[in-house]
């Protein structure tokens, strides 16, 4: 009788495995939802953030390329959504505009995931420019003084995101 007990209880056991690998299995299958910003782009072909940095930190003044990554914004444009700063891991993040500024980005999407399609490059800040960024924030005249090295900034030129929902 502990026999029959037993094989039963494995018998359950085994088709109580295999449903729940079937519901696991359904939801992978579920597309994930997305808002479309700018020109139509899949979710296929990207890459993670962090071969994204890898791809910015062989870039040189000058170069561009395409690339599509995923990212969780940092920040948002507070004023139209007209930029965006994502998080390229390690303290680094890309600054994103978008082409012939022909979209925006809600105004409450930090720390959402994206997808960016686009061109990406590396600019270069001069000295003038970063003091009078400086100073029209508010910084001292101390800490606008401080400033002596142009900024390397790692730029993305966005034709499409996609955002989770």
């Amino acid at each position: 009788m502990k026999k029959i007990g037993f094989i039963l209880l494995c018998v359950l056991t085994v088709f109580a495995c295999k449903e729940e690998k079937e519901k696991v299995e359904e939801i992978k299958k579920e597309p994930i939802a997305y808002a479309s910003f700018g020109e139509k782009i899949s979710d296929e072909n990207v890459v993670s953030k962090e071969l994204a940095a890898k791809e910015f930190d062989n870039l040189k003044e000058g170069d561009t390329i395409n690339l599509k990554f995923t990212s969780t914004i940092n920040e948002v444009c507070t004023k139209k959504g007209c930029w965006m700063k994502l998080d390229l891991g390690n303290n680094n993040e890309s600054m994103v505009r978008f082409k012939d500024y022909g979209f925006f980005m809600p105004l409450d999407a930090d720390n959402k995931e994206v997808i960016v399609n686009g061109r990406a490059f590396v600019s270069k800040t001069p000295v003038e420019e970063l003091k009078h960024y400086a100073k029209d924030s508010g910084k001292s005249e101390e800490e606008i003084a401080a400033i002596t090295e142009p900024e390397f900034t790692f730029a993305f030129e966005a034709d499409g995101v996609l955002l989770k929902e």
